[in-house]
């Protein structure tokens, strides 16, 4: 029997420093994640306002005032919309124009970086263009629309149309990301299926059905959660583009993140933004895990 040698194995010694390293990651995922999420919970029980030195216990007050608060729900409605309109344009948008470009044999990385150009600009400079394009009175679109004889809009200033022009600015902006995962997804597909398929008469929307869109499952799973979490987180946008960057008119563009910031950072009301930030993080890890158990699906051939 091979007598051990004193101290660790190499096998014990690479082991332990898989864990150290892990650890670095861990501890700042802790600081910068989990910590400031408990912090949070925790004012949320109070009354804490920034401007005086005593934190009253509240309990649930500040839940119990947020759940009868008619701007709170307004707001909640606005972020629920936001995700319903921006996420299945951009999916739909995004994945027509990377089948267009997978087609395309000249110039291809010419168009990638042109749709991806919106998506790494500011997004404040690219808010303000579409806020000074939907201008009532001297906007691009609405001098288009006289050129057309069409009747002129008023766009950020009606609280009918607001939310639905800010919907298409931010669609625009992130559509390039779209595009270039779904164009991953589509090149990482076997040509040998769709070489299959066409053997046994298979053609157009055949193919599309019964192979791209199957094989491109976990790509659209994933940006089906990216983008519904980026949209419920919905803020920059709404602050730049809504009238006095209040989330108006009428309250007809703000956002739950908005509502949470104006609370917190004009109002003073740090327990009660806490709380809202709260129930924000519940509705995100809510809608996440029914959406992976959704539209996650395990494809075999």
């Amino acid at each position: 029997m091979a007598v051990r040698s004193r101290g660790l194995t190499l096998r014990q010694r690479r082991t332990i420093w898989a864990y150290v390293f892990l650890l670095v990651p861990l501890l700042f995922f802790i600081g910068i994640r989990v910590a400031p999420t408990l912090f949070a919970m925790s004012v949320s029980l109070f009354k804490w306002d920034i401007l005086s030195p005593t934190k009253p216990w509240l309990g649930l007050e500040n839940y119990q005032t947020l759940f009868n608060d008619p701007v709170f729900w307004k707001a909640l409605t606005n972020t629920l919309l936001y995700v319903i309109l921006s996420v299945p344009l951009q999916l739909v948008v995004g994945l027509f124009i990377a089948l267009l470009l997978q087609r395309a044999t000249r110039w291809k990385g010419f168009f990638r970086a042109l749709y991806f150009i919106p998506f790494v600009t500011s997004t404040v400079a690219i808010s303000w263009v579409w806020r000074w394009m939907y201008e009532p009175t001297f906007g691009p679109l609405n001098q288009l629309l006289a050129l057309l004889h069409l009747p002129e809009q008023k766009f950020l200033a009606d609280p009918d149309q607001a939310l639905f022009a800010i919907v298409i600015a931010i669609v625009w902006q992130a559509v390039g990301f779209y595009i270039i995962i779904f164009l991953a997804g589509l090149e990482s597909i076997p040509s040998d299926f769709y070489d299959a398929a066409k053997i046994d008469g298979a053609h157009g929307w055949n193919l599309f059905r019964h192979i791209t869109l199957p094989l491109l499952n976990p790509t659209i799973v994933f940006l089906t959660v990216i983008g519904t979490i980026t949209a419920i987180q919905v803020f920059t946008q709404v602050l730049n583009m809504s009238y006095q960057g209040m989330g108006g008119p009428l309250n007809s563009t703000k956002s739950l993140v908005l509502f949470i910031y104006q609370q917190g950072f004009s109002s003073f009301k740090m327990g009660y933004a806490a709380a809202g930030t709260v129930v924000l993080f519940v509705i995100i890890l809510l809608i996440t895990l029914i959406q992976l158990r959704v539209t996650s699906r395990r494809v075999e051939y």
